[in-house]
């Protein structure tokens, strides 16, 4: 860890069933903290009960101190969220790191969720650990530094993007440049355009998150030959 940089930290979740088996870290948005996104834990747990979350803060206040962001952002300018999750990258890392030793756990029993801004946090530190995590949900976000995605082979984890077509904070249109770039880096990506939403999550991208998840948990969740990108509903 960086001289003077403080591991994060934020509510949690302990599985609701014996000893967890797995790791759901939760990413918030810009402006939140990790209170705004534990609330989804229960709504996954009640299907995958031996699933633990943690939710961390992000490492830095906002302006003013409305809630925490993981970098700053001032608009959604390629070069600025490119610099933004390299810079919060490392914190992120340690935090993964740390949570899956204090649950026993290894690597690739992890798996990030992530809204707005932190589901560029989870794709960008997500698609490049040495262990990937069995799986990454993201809402309402974008892909930061597609042009240093990492070449996804055997190990690439299923991946789930969703995003409202009436999102004005981030438009919809961020989710199919995503797909596409993680499409020819070879990622095993699904995606779903929820009519009518805005920037925020809804009970479908919630159920399909759940199907995502319960697919990596029980292990049934196998590579089809060459990559995949396929359209939910």
């Amino acid at each position: 860890m960086p001289f003077g940089q403080r591991l994060l930290n934020g509510p949690r979740l302990p599985a609701a069933r014996g000893r967890a088996t797995h790791l759901m870290v939760l990413c918030h948005g810009y402006g939140a903290d990790g209170n705004d996104l534990i609330g989804l834990a229960p709504h996954w747990q009640r299907l995958l009960p031996t699933l633990a979350f943690a939710a961390p803060n992000a490492p830095e206040r906002c302006p003013g101190g409305a809630g925490h962001q993981w970098f700053p952002i001032t608009r959604l300018d390629p070069e600025e969220t490119r610099r933004g999750v390299i810079s919060a990258a490392s914190a992120l890392e340690d935090f993964l790191d740390a949570e899956l030793k204090r649950l026993d756990l290894p690597p690739q029993r992890l798996m990030l969720a992530g809204f707005s801004q932190g589901t560029m946090m989870s794709l960008h530190v997500g698609l490049r650990r040495a262990v990937k995590p069995a799986a990454i949900l993201g809402y309402s976000g974008m892909l930061a530094a597609p042009e240093s995605l990492p070449e996804l082979d055997h190990d690439a984890p299923p991946i789930l993007l969703v995003h409202g077509d009436a999102d004005t904070v981030i438009p919809v249109q961020a989710l199919f440049a995503a797909a596409g770039a993680l499409g020819r880096a070879g990622a095993l990506l699904q995606w779903h355009i929820s009519r009518g939403m805005g920037h925020s999550i809804d009970p479908d991208g919630l159920r399909l998150g759940a199907m995502l998840l319960a697919m990596a948990v029980r292990g049934s969740w196998q590579r089809p030959p060459g990559a995949v990108c396929c359209r939910l509903g």
